[in-house]
């Protein structure tokens, strides 16, 4: 199959296009590279450019006879939507508007769509299964959902297929030690807790210390990259014209913020000095899913079951790219 990857140079979607590729797909990354990193694309056709500009989407989608599109293109700092949500809906809804339109004007009529957990907010059920109500509490959120409403939409009224994976969070590194994270700035909480062990930071805040949670602290779900993309491949090659579907992308296991802290100082040899503030709004207190729909229906096994493995492969990352893909 050849397959488009928008956002291909990014840590998830560079990690997809790697993996799918290595199973001998035929692919393609389209990225702006302002977030993304041309090395992390490992040596694969990658095409400059931005999702905005329909007409170069719709050329590029013809000219390498993309059979399906995997779009992962989109801004996603919950933080950053509150005090700009112009740039996201402009970015994430309005850019895979013109992706749809391009997708139509080539005749691509496969889509797989990275979503989000958050679009599930708040919600109470532990754990999460794809009939949970979304409520999301971020602008991040609701376009991510809005997204999602907008595919259906498109599918419907134009005969083509999509699945819709929300996944919870995507971390570790490729079990080769080449490929990993590096977000500038960045979010996530385990190469955050690794860049204290590195001494690049001088602590790690914990954003509350009195949810109803066993030590107080916000649950996650860690889903390794390698796993994700495993289920992206089972995914789009179950998409077919004319169909809908939705999946959970995660363990099933949740584990705390403190445990995640802990666990990185057992892996490292290092002490991580933390600085316990105040919540911050919107956080729910646990993200767990309910894989089984992933795994009945398309078989999917996730490698990486521990919370320790996936950290063990991080650190092999980040300790030999202390800056990231700029280490020389």
């Amino acid at each position: 199959m050849r397959i488009l990857i928008t956002g291909g140079a990014g840590y998830v979607g560079s990690a997809c296009l790697r993996f799918i590729a290595g199973q001998g797909h035929e692919v393609l990354a389209y990225d702006n590279l302002a977030m993304g990193h041309g090395a992390a694309v490992d040596g694969h056709p990658l095409v400059e450019g931005d999702l905005a500009d329909t007409a170069r989407l719709a050329e590029t989608l013809r000219d390498f006879g993309a059979e399906a599109v995997m779009h992962f293109a989109a801004a996603s700092y919950v933080g950053e939507s509150v005090e700009n949500p112009e740039y996201y809906y402009r970015n994430n809804v309005g850019g895979t508007l013109s992706l749809l339109n391009a997708m139509r004007q080539a005749g691509t009529e496969r889509l797989l769509f990275s979503s989000t957990c958050a679009t599930y907010g708040m919600a109470s059920s532990k754990p999460m299964a794809e009939t949970t109500p979304q409520d999301p509490v971020s602008p991040y959120g609701r376009t991510k959902m809005a997204v999602e409403w907008m595919i259906g939409d498109f599918a419907h009224a134009y005969g083509m297929g999509y699945t819709l994976l929300r996944y919870f969070n995507a971390s570790g590194a490729d079990a080769d030690g080449r490929h990993g994270e590096d977000h500038n700035p960045e979010s996530h909480l385990i190469p955050l807790v690794l860049q204290v062990a590195q001494g690049q930071r001088d602590q790690i805040s914990v954003f509350g210390s009195d949810y109803p949670t066993p030590d107080g602290t916000c649950i996650r779900d860690y889903v390794h990259v390698e796993d994700l993309a495993s289920a992206h491949l089972l995914a789009i090659e179950a998409t077919t014209s004319g169909t809908g579907e939705v999946f959970n992308i995660g363990t099933g296991q949740g584990y705390s913020v403190l445990e995640v802290i802990q666990t990185c100082e057992a892996v490292t040899g290092k002490t991580i000095p933390q600085h316990l503030t105040d919540r911050r709004p919107g956080d729910p207190p646990q993200l767990v899913a309910d894989p089984a729909k992933l795994k009945t229906a398309l078989g999917w096994t996730p490698v990486y079951t521990d919370i320790r493995q996936i950290i063990e492969t991080a650190w092999a990352w980040h300790s030999a790219h202390p800056q990231g893909y700029a280490t020389s």
